[in-house]
């Protein structure tokens, strides 16, 4: 079965107010549009655009009624729930520092905040659900910015060295913020140990030492050596973030990740764990289904630092990029090791391209329009920025046409993560 779903998209202040539209061939809308959610989670249901022919205005209503036909049977005996998030996400400014737990780190927290009584809606809630977040961003846009991960220890050595030269170089140097960072990256525990006391100093306004690390390290970053050196693309996005959040220790933790330019088509997946924060440009993102975020710095919402310091992965590692498997001509998969879901991207051009199903999936289409047949042979067709459920009983999609399919579907059963 094919369902037409739709959404109307969240107008987050960090939102561009082109993006989405340009996608979907629609009007810009005057302000600003951040996140087009396709899927049946409760903070924004997908619309079912023929509310009549299935009795449900919305795809979690009706998943709720009538699991078995959603979902399949194995889904709806695992708990009866879509276990992936399609969005449509465009940055035009930068989004919080913020990173997401395990499955084991949600089912505890949760518990522990229903035990306390922790109304689910409260400013300090940290875990809204039970559910792992992993994260899958393929970019759409020519590039999309990021930061993602924590870079490797001799690159935040290069980047203090930078910094050290650029402080000698100026008629009266004052290296003394310099001296207090990098006695924290000498520590034991390098990462954590600045990463927590920045975030617990730098916090309580501009009387801690971390405060004046962050300001003087946001004047060095600004230097003409600083933007000469190989490390430019990070200390410009210092800049940025010191515009948006002045003052806010994210700004220095910045410099201790990975800064990644995607290309279109390139993608990041940001595993339970990860510290990241999107920058700029329009993405495809694919989740599991779950709202729990701990944050890190850039935003003005709520950050428990100790429940942060216990979810992150302070592992140095290289930029965490997902390189797409080729499965047959025209399509590509996105398969992260978690049994939540995997992203196909299908260009068929002058010849139908298959995708076998083993879940339900999500169609969205870039571009020119395609054609979608199951294997029963219904067809359904679907235009420049729409969107489409597809029930697992239809098994196996041809598509053909010009534009470019995006089918969001469940992951192998025993894949890793569950």
């Amino acid at each position: 079965m094919f369902v037409a779903i739709g959404n109307t998209p969240r107008d987050y202040a960090w939102g561009s107010t082109t993006a989405i539209a340009g996608f979907r061939g629609a009007a810009a809308p005057g302000g600003p549009e951040a996140e087009l959610w396709l899927g049946a989670h409760p903070g924004s249901p997908a619309r079912v655009l023929d509310a009549a022919s299935l009795g449900h205005d919305d795809l979690a209503a009706w998943i709720a009624a009538d699991p078995v036909t959603a979902l399949g049977s194995r889904l709806a005996e695992q708990g009866a729930r879509l276990p992936f998030l399609l969005k449509l996400l465009a940055a035009a400014e930068p989004l919080s520092l913020q990173a997401h737990p395990t499955p084991e780190q949600a089912r505890a927290g949760f518990a522990r905040e229903e035990a306390d009584g922790v109304p689910l809606t409260a400013y300090d809630r940290n875990y809204k659900d039970e559910f792992h977040k992993p994260e899958l961003v393929v970019a759409v846009s020519e590039t999309f910015d990021a930061l993602s991960g924590f870079r490797p220890l001799d690159e935040v050595r290069g980047v203090l060295e930078v910094l050290r030269a650029a402080d000698a170089a100026e008629p009266q140097p004052d290296p003394g913020a310099l001296d207090l960072l990098e006695a924290r990256l000498s520590g034991a525990h390098p990462l954590l140990d600045t990463v927590e006391w920045l975030l617990r100093d730098g916090r309580g306004g501009d009387t801690g030492e971390a405060s004046w690390v962050v300001e003087r390290v946001t004047a060095l970053a600004a230097s003409e050596l600083a933007l000469a050196s190989p490390y430019a693309l990070s200390f410009e996005t210092v800049g940025a973030l010191a515009a948006a959040y002045p003052g806010d220790p994210g700004v220095v933790i910045s410099l201790l990740l990975n800064r990644v330019r995607l290309g279109r088509g390139e993608a990041l997946y940001l595993a339970a764990g990860n510290i990241h924060a999107y920058l700029d440009g329009l993405g495809i993102e694919l989740m599991a289904a779950s709202d729990n975020v701990l944050r890190g710095g850039l935003t003005p919402k709520h950050i428990d630092v100790s429940e942060l310091i216990d979810v992150l992965d302070f592992t140095p590692i290289a930029p965490p990029l997902l390189a797409p498997v080729e499965a047959s001509p025209g399509v590509a998969v996105f398969r992260p090791d978690v049994p939540d879901f995997m992203l196909y991207r299908v260009e068929a051009g002058a010849d139908a391209s298959r995708v076998a199903l083993d879940g339900p999936a999500i169609v969205l289409v870039e571009g020119d329009g395609v054609t979608v047949t199951g294997a029963a042979g219904e067809s359904v067709g679907i235009g420049r920025g729409e969107s489409v459920y597809v029930t697992p009983d239809e098994r196996e999609l041809e598509v053909t046409g010009p534009g470019v399919a995006w089918i969001a579907t469940t992951g192998a059963p025993g894949a890793s993560g569950a």
